[in-house]
């Protein structure tokens, strides 16, 4: 499962929103939104690093989206990023 945390405002989270849309689109079909502000739990684990992106249990990235790291766990992008 891939799953993003996220802050509503925080534009380094739409900045990975957008480069997972322009880059693997596809991807934005399974992927869980997880607003940090509802969960308490989720506040405070990743609430001073999103925007964080996990597949599964594995990091793929954290704080800054990172083509590289992105390319690294997903492949080639569909379109330029």
């Amino acid at each position: 499962m891939l799953k993003l945390f996220y802050r509503e405002g925080c534009h380094l989270c739409e900045d990975m929103v957008s480069m997972l849309h322009r880059g693997w689109p596809d991807r934005l079909n399974h992927l869980e939104w997880c607003d940090v502000d509802q969960n308490p739990q989720w506040k405070d684990e990743y609430g001073l690093r999103v925007p964080v992106l996990m597949l599964d249990q594995t990091l793929i990235c954290e704080l800054i989206p990172s083509p590289e790291a992105l390319i690294s766990h997903f492949g080639a992008p569909q379109n330029p990023l």
